[in-house]
């Protein structure tokens, strides 16, 4: 590969993170045209699925791309993540009714899975002999992703304002197919030319554990109780799926997600770390813009620019990091000063909100929590890949991304459970959301009843992240500890 399709490959990488961060961002600005346009009556009953089904969908299938970028190689997966991600988001935007854009929604989130995951994948393959082991690729990642996050929403506004929303799912089109055509042009990578079994039975264990996961926190506390018949079946089913697909971990010849990368340090870590982070962070996103809108009573549109600070903390995190790398900072040195930092700006959270608290105090606190979540999203993906088996690289830079989903998925459900029984323990209703509706003196009582809970709700950020630091303090400051080579199964020529 030429040092120049190397530059357009790793272009037409940042490219696609954009695209999947943006996609993430951009729907949330647009549910009420939907409603309005496709169901006025029902429509805003079916407004969670459209989150759900793209993530469900997602996650079912990020196990199996990493197995896929190791037996077919990274180009063959990335374009077809690339070119499910467009069918998807086409069915979107012709969608004539809230289950076919539900549905469409589900096949996009099947290519969404693979976007950001598979696309670091192939950052690391981009890298010259002289850049492996460095973070280029992450920074720059970490920066773009930042910049995306702040104009999502914005963008979402536009253009549902002044265009139409199926432009929202249209717009990803042209920029897809370039992605697409750069990809053709750009990417020279390594391709297997032998056929190795997949372990389709533990991909459909892990979709099946994956999706019953997801389904009892999105459900769990709202939508039934968490004692209900609906949540201990998912809870059962979740429990079953994963006893059986770690006991077919162990006995397929070519595992979806390999049990013996656990024993290699970085690894193991790395997978907890992030998924603590990933937790933390719908702690810090989720529950400040509900403070916002119900204490402060700022409308969500508004509230969402208050992502802004914490967008602009990831990427001057991520712009640092070149220069912090040359001065001999290292992927455990991000890991523990962004793990600590992160900690701190839980507790300023924790000790700092209450019903008056200056906004641009909020706006401080984010900028820092941002500071220090963009350290670590690049960084421990770098971590894990240059402690990976070079055969086993697709498998573990997908892994991690899918422990940042379990971990968003778990946090989202501990964090609501500890607010709403805290709430409904001491402020009026007994509901969260009865808050929007009282007045007066009820409503003094329900919002401090609120700030009350939601103090709780980072000081247990504020716990897990300082876990997240004990964890980091334990990668070893030298290189990856050596593994045993595992046995490998015999490829059978094509």
């Amino acid at each position: 590969m030429t040092d120049t399709q190397r530059k357009i490959g790793f272009l037409v990488c940042l490219v696609t993170i954009v695209l999947a961060v943006l996609d993430l961002q951009i729907v949330s600005a647009a549910t009420v045209p939907i409603v309005r346009d496709l169901d006025p009556a029902h429509g805003i009953d079916k407004i969670p699925w459209l989150v759900s089904a793209f993530a469900l969908a997602s996650a079912a299938l990020l196990p199996l791309y990493g197995k896929l970028c190791d037996v077919l190689g990274p180009k063959r997966v990335f374009t077809g993540a690339i070119a499910t991600f467009l069918l998807g988001s086409a069915l979107c935007g012709a969608a004539q009714s809230m289950d076919q854009l539900i549905a469409a929604r589900a096949v996009q989130g099947l290519g969404g899975g693979g976007l950001m995951s598979v696309t670091m994948v192939v950052i690391a393959h981009l890298k010259g002999p002289e850049e492996q082991g460095g973070g280029k690729g992450a920074n720059v990642g970490g920066l773009v992703a930042g910049g995306a996050m702040a104009v999502g929403p914005w963008i979402g506004g536009l253009l549902a304002d002044h265009a139409s929303w199926r432009w929202i799912f249209y717009v990803n089109l042209p920029v897809g197919l370039a992605v697409l055509a750069g990809s053709a042009f750009a990417l020279k990578l390594p391709e297997q030319h032998v056929r190795r079994p997949l372990d389709w039975s533990g991909a459909l264990l892990a979709a099946a554990f994956s999706c019953a996961l997801l389904l009892v926190t999105d459900w769990g506390g709202k939508k039934y109780a968490w004692s209900s018949p609906e949540v201990l079946a998912l809870l059962t089913t979740a429990a079953a799926a994963l006893a059986l697909f770690l006991w077919r971990q162990l006995r397929a010849p070519e595992p979806v997600l390999p049990l013996t990368l656990f024993r290699i340090r970085e690894l193991r870590l790395g997978f907890a770390i992030q998924a603590i982070m990933g937790a933390a962070m719908m702690g810090a996103i989720y529950y400040v813009l509900i403070y916002l809108q119900l204490v402060r009573g700022i409308s969500s549109s508004s509230a969402g620019l208050y992502l802004l600070p914490m967008a602009i903390g990831m990427s001057a995190a991520g712009l640092l990091a070149g220069p912090l790398t040359a001065r001999g900072w290292t992927p455990r040195t991000f890991t523990v000063s962004g793990t600590a930092t992160t900690a701190a700006a839980f507790v300023l959270l924790a000790t700092t909100t209450g019903p008056d608290t200056s906004l641009w105090l909020i706006r401080a606190e984010l900028l820092l929590t941002g500071a220090g979540f963009g350290q670590l999203l690049g960084q421990l993906i770098l971590l894990v890949q240059n402690a990976s088996p070079r055969h086993r690289l697709g498998v573990a830079t997908t892994s991690i991304r899918y422990f940042q989903n379990i971990g968003s998925a778990l946090g989202t459900a501990l964090f609501g459970t500890v607010l709403a029984r805290l709430y409904a323990s001491h402020g009026p209703g007994g509901d969260v959301s009865a808050l929007a509706h009282v007045t007066g003196a009820a409503r003094t009582h329900g919002v401090h009843a609120f700030v009350d809970a939601t103090s709780v709700v980072f000081w247990c950020g504020a716990g897990i992240m300082a876990a997240a630091s004990l964890l980091a303090l334990r990668l070893p400051r030298s290189g990856p500890e050596p593994l045993t080579p595992e046995p490998t199964t015999e490829p059978v020529a094509v």
